[in-house]
């Protein structure tokens, strides 16, 4: 499983890339939407993790451009935000998101919205 982390906080792409990488996973990480948007250009990913507020280019603009190129429209995105889910919910994009947590992440729900998100043959499976 190959996952690109987008978070402008460094605590939290260290956090995410310890969880993903200790049921095996191969991370790679971004600091801004603009970044990531390179970098999902380049390489093939499993799984988009996509922070909301960021310089750059935000979380929302990033899945936008995410979603609308042939090479990465299929590709799930868990979408990460410190706002209210309910406001999340509220953005007109929200159908674009494949599941939404709040921060500070719950590492329960984050490993049973990757579970969710992806095959059954993933490294996830065991969890």
């Amino acid at each position: 499983m190959h996952v690109l982390v987008v978070d402008d906080k460094e605590s939290v792409v260290k956090l995410l890339t310890q969880l993903l990488t200790s049921i095996g996973a191969t991370v790679q990480t971004a600091t801004n939407g603009l970044d990531a948007f390179t970098k999902a250009q380049t390489a093939s990913f499993d799984l988009f993790i996509v922070d909301h507020l960021m310089p750059v280019m935000n979380g929302v603009q990033l899945v936008k451009n995410l979603k609308s190129k042939s090479l990465t429209s299929g590709t799930p995105v868990l979408f990460i935000s410190t706002q209210d889910l309910s406001e999340v919910e509220a953005l007109e994009e929200y159908p674009l998101f494949d599941a939404v947590l709040s921060k500070p992440i719950d590492q329960d729900l984050f490993y049973q919205a990757i579970n969710s998100l992806l095959p059954a043959n993933t490294l996830c499976q065991s969890l």
